[in-house]
């Protein structure tokens, strides 16, 4: 598979409209595809946007060439899986071929705004599962001119079909943090995303993954496998610095986020956050050299896809630099 090195879209951070100014002039320094996740709220306050995710994908399908996706939404909570599988259906029917669905089990930050019951993280991950499930079946009975109906655990979907598809269905990726749910993710979706990560956990991730998709018959070496990285780089080490303390602290922050409801925490949290928390968590530089010698790092582990966010507010400076310096070093 090709090498695609796109944007990660950080709409908890920038205007709808400076994202698509950014895309673009990313597309034109050699950045191929975007994705952009969806959130009801920012991680902290000083970010300052919550843009809805699928209405900045459909202007990003017009004003750029590469592949499109959500990386991630989460199908279980504020969403109906058959909602999902519509945006999703619609979006790939009016950009054939560019398409990709990324999925996740959701975090409180998004999904408890409907003041539903928050559960812990396995019925999280089963919920996700049979949400996947109801949307294969969509995409599948749809194609085949079929109505299809679901009763679960978790949801109902009534005899219907989704009447706008494309001819093909978006590939579905799922978000995978742990050994189980990459194991679950290899059986039944396309293909996995994460975020970075120690290269000794991805390869975990991998090999789980892998494991899913022999059992499922497939080669998961065909398989795509995208990854988000945050960065923080400035034309000096001290701005890098500033921008990430200020901008992303979120990205020091070492304890799972999933249960944390609302922005306010997580500054009071970021107040506890050093500079050392982002220790192997996110390169902080001013160095391009230091942030492609990472990136080939997961080059060489496996990845084909991946989506870069500078958590900095100087994103075309960094677009610039890195299309010159970083982009065209990076090889498979």
């Amino acid at each position: 598979m090709s090498l695609t090195i796109g944007l990660a879209a950080a709409l908890e951070q920038f205007h709808p409209t400076q994202i698509l100014e950014t895309a673009q002039l990313a597309e034109q320094h050699g950045f191929s595809g975007v994705m952009a996740a969806d959130h009801f709220q920012p991680w902290v306050p000083a970010q300052g946007e919550a843009a809805f995710v699928w209405n900045v994908l459909s202007a990003l399908g017009e004003r750029t060439s590469g592949d499109i996706g959500p990386g991630v939404t989460a199908p279980t909570f504020r969403w109906h899986p058959a909602m999902i599988a519509q945006a999703s259906a619609t979006l790939a029917a009016m950009y054939p071929g560019r398409h990709w669905l990324g999925l996740g089990s959701g975090e409180a930050l998004n999904e408890h705004i409907i003041a539903g019951y928050w559960p812990e993280a396995p019925e999280r991950i089963n919920r996700m599962f049979e949400a996947i499930d109801i949307i294969k079946k969509l995409f599948a009975a749809s194609l085949a001119g079929k109505d299809v109906k679901h009763a679960g655990q978790f949801y109902k979907l009534e005899s219907t079909r989704l009447w706008t598809m494309p001819q093909t269905p978006p590939e579905i990726l799922v978000a995978t943090g742990g050994p189980v749910t990459a194991k679950r993710a290899g059986r039944v979706a396309d293909g996995l995303i994460t975020v970075g990560a120690p290269l000794e956990k991805i390869a975990m991730l991998f090999g789980k993954f892998a494991d899913g998709a022999r059992e499922s018959g497939r080669d998961p070496e065909a398989m795509p496998k995208a990854l988000q990285v945050h960065l923080s780089w400035a034309p000096t080490e001290k701005e890098a610095l500033a921008n990430a303390m200020h901008e992303w602290p979120n990205g020091g922050m070492k304890f799972p986020k999933a249960d944390i409801r609302s922005p306010f925490d997580f500054e009071q949290m970021a107040k506890l956050v050093r500079p050392e928390d982002f220790a192997g968590r996110m390169v902080i530089s001013s160095d391009p050299d230091v942030h492609r010698a990472a990136l080939q790092k997961y080059v060489d582990l496996g990845f084909d896809r991946i989506y870069l966010h500078n958590v900095g507010r100087n994103q075309a400076e960094w677009v610039e630099v890195f299309g010159r310096e970083v982009l065209p070093k990076l090889h498979r």
